[in-house]
């Protein structure tokens, strides 16, 4: 019977005490403004990552040796405060230098939470934000804590460079150019060579990485609430994706927006497989940062 953990995997490759990877589904949507759905995103992705292969060819490698375990859902509430409170508490109790936190949304503003619980444990945190959205508004229909306001709470945070906006309000536009907000549009990374050295640069040595899943193309990924034409490439960012983990100590990222769509699977499974190279990256380029990968080879 297939396992209802990412990736399918057995028990010795899944244990919470052996693994170096958490996978926390966090199914919350209450202000989501266009198509809803992003609460089936978290389950969507788990089911289609049984399909992943795992072998990984870029790496030449097995990522999932590193150990994958999946945690209950963060049960959704329907105050974002709460929400936002509740989820960066739990996130501060499984923070630990010997494991990387991997959270699914979810609507974007799950971001804000997790940011939050990081940053008791690791108060020189950057973020790399990629995103069809600026979401650098301060208040969105009356919220603060809306999926429009992800990058302006988490600037109130910790530094924040932004990667494949297509679409922002005035409002925004004003302020990345008062705060000289490093934001990079999707139409300047999709010719020439894109400036992902530029990117990394700005990010301090210990990063986390929030994945909207809208960055991408719609062709590429259609089932998002929010689809803005233009966008992001596989390969693309793979790139960047790949140079963050060499160069930088990513201690975490997220997946969001995925709004499944029924007989449509093609983008249910690329969420998946991305959440499997960030692992695969992560493991691959950041062992000396991970003292639980050294026990496990002892």
């Amino acid at each position: 019977m297939t396992k209802m953990n990412f990736g399918g995997l057995p028990p010795e490759e899944s244990a919470f005490e052996t693994s170096r990877f958490l996978i926390l589904p966090v199914p919350y949507e209450e202000t989501v403004t266009y198509l809803k759905g992003t609460r089936r995103g978290p389950q969507a992705i788990i089911e289609a990552s049984q399909y992943v292969e795992l072998y990984d060819e870029e790496l030449n490698m097995e990522p999932y040796r590193a150990g994958i375990h999946t945690l209950p859902e963060v049960a959704p509430e329907k105050d974002p405060k709460h929400m936002m409170e509740k989820l960066a508490a739990r996130i501060a109790e499984l923070c630990s230098p010997k494991r990387t936190l991997v959270t699914l949304g979810g609507e974007h503003s799950i971001t804000v939470g997790v940011i939050k619980g990081l940053k008791e444990h690791y108060p020189q945190l950057s973020v790399l934000h990629l995103d069809a959205h600026a979401d650098l508004r301060n208040e969105y229909e009356g919220l603060k804590l809306s999926h429009a306001c992800v990058a302006r709470r988490a600037y109130e945070m910790a530094p924040v460079v932004t990667v494949g906006v297509r679409s922002m309000s005035l409002e925004e536009a004003e302020f990345i150019r008062d705060k000289e907000f490093p934001l990079y549009y999707a139409s300047e990374l999709m010719t020439g060579s894109p400036p992902w050295e530029e990117i990394v640069g700005r990010l301090s040595e210990t990063v986390y990485v929030s994945i909207d899943l809208d960055v991408f193309d719609p062709s590429l990924m259609p089932s998002v609430g929010s689809p803005e034409p233009g966008g992001l490439d596989w390969y693309k960012t793979l790139e960047l994706l790949r140079l963050v983990a060499e160069r930088r100590r990513v201690i975490g990222f997220d997946v969001v927006e995925l709004c499944p769509v029924e007989g449509l699977v093609a983008p249910d499974f690329l969420a998946a497989k991305l959440v499997y190279k960030m692992i695969g990256y992560i493991s691959h380029f950041g062992e000396k940062a991970s003292p639980l990968s050294e026990e496990r080879k002892g």
